[in-house]
This record gives C-alpha cells, sequence and structure tokens, in this order.
C-alpha cells in the first residue's frame, strides 16, 4: 500500500494534508480533476493523528520553511484541535509561518466559536469567499449548510480577525469583474483582507 502524502511540497512551501472530508462540493475544486495538485496524489485511506502528521513534518525538514501551510484535498478544520495541535508543534519546534486554508465552516462543524482557539498559533487563514451572495455561494460550492454556509463564513471572518493576525477572503478570478469589486467591498465590511486568486485546472 502506497504511503499517505500527509505532508507535501508545493511552489516552495511545506502543506500538511489532514482530511478528506468537506462541508462544501465546489464544482470547481481541483478534487474533482483528473490531475490533482502538480501530480500528487493527496487522497488519503484513513485521517492521519496527530503523531502521524508529526513525524510527517520530522521527516519533511520542516524547520527550513519559512510558512507551512494546513490545507489539502478536504477542509483542514474538520479537524480543528488536530490541526490546532499541529501548529502548536509547529510553533514550538519552528520559526515558521502557520496558514489556514479554510472555507470558513470550523465554528458551525465545531458547534461553538473556535476562534479564540487559534489565538498564537495560526498567522494567517486564507478562506475562500467565491461569491457575492449566499445564493451564488450555495449554487457554486454546493454547502451543506446551504445558503447558510455564507452567512456562517463571513462570521468566522470576522471573529478570527480579532484573534489571527492576517484574515483573508479570496475568490477565484473567474468571476465577472463586477462580481470581484462586490466581493472586495463584502472583505472591507469584515475588516479584513481580499486576494483574487489566480483558477487552476
Amino acid at each position: 500500500m502506497a504511503a499517505m502524502n500527509i505532508v507535501y511540497h508545493y511552489q516552495g512551501k511545506l502543506y500538511v494534508n489532514l482530511t478528506n472530508r468537506c462541508t462544501n462540493r465546489c464544482k470547481f475544486c481541483i478534487r474533482y480533476t483528473p490531475s490533482g495538485v502538480d501530480g500528487i496524489d493527496l487522497w488519503l485511506e484513513r485521517e492521519p493523528r496527530a503523531d502521524e502528521v508529526k513525524k510527517a513534518l520530522e521527516e519533511n525538514d520542516f524547520t527550513k520553511y519559512p510558512e507551512i501551510v494546513i490545507c489539502g484535498y478536504g477542509e483542514p478544520l474538520m479537524r480543528f484541535e488536530t490541526a490546532m495541535e499541529v501548529c502548536r508543534y509547529i510553533k514550538d519546534n519552528s520559526t515558521a509561518k502557520i496558514r489556514i486554508n479554510t472555507n470558513g465552516h470550523a465554528s458551525r462543524v465545531a458547534g461553538f466559536d473556535v476562534t479564540p482557539k487559534m489565538e498564537g498559533l495560526v498567522d494567517t487563514v486564507s478562506i475562500s469567499l467565491n461569491a457575492k451572495n449566499a445564493a451564488e455561494y450555495n449554487e457554486i460550492c454546493v454547502c451543506q449548510f446551504g445558503e447558510d454556509g455564507f452567512y456562517e463564513m463571513l462570521d468566522f471572518a470576522k471573529k478570527a480577525a480579532k484573534y489571527v493576525p492576517e484574515v483573508v477572503l479570496s475568490v477565484v478570478d473567474v468571476l465577472p469583474e463586477e462580481d470581484i469589486e462586490q466581493c472586495r467591498r463584502i472583505a472591507e465590511d469584515c475588516g479584513v483582507k481580499f486576494r483574487v486568486r489566480e483558477y487552476s485546472e
């Protein structure tokens, strides 16, 4: 049986792959394309334990990286406590900055506001905004929470900004320019940064 890619290298950064589960089924998600991420197979046969993630980080000489990204082929904060344990390990043993790529549904999944627990452990939270309103968000993301997922995500962004130095709402560059500008205003209203990211086939 092939080893799982719990930790992988991509574009000069080190990424941590915690889960294949997600609250969304985004129509543009790279999980549903044949190429994967730079030819790397990120499907997990099972979710790795925290100690397995730590071992994989050590095997990949994680201390030499200026930034480590908690991401993977699912929504990493579906496993919030494990993610925070891994972040603490990275912080205790390196000077790396930590970024989490998320859809912003962690608090809804957990049943409580998880954002205070990120304080001191996470440097950047990058949240996929993807649409200018709840209806379009659900059409694109096919969220298990329906249109509520849009509002949950915005609430998460606002609250995370109290505890994390940098919070970013992002969209892909395939959106019409007028939609991108509306999304930019949403980010401003939430008091967070905004980024237009390149769409990857």
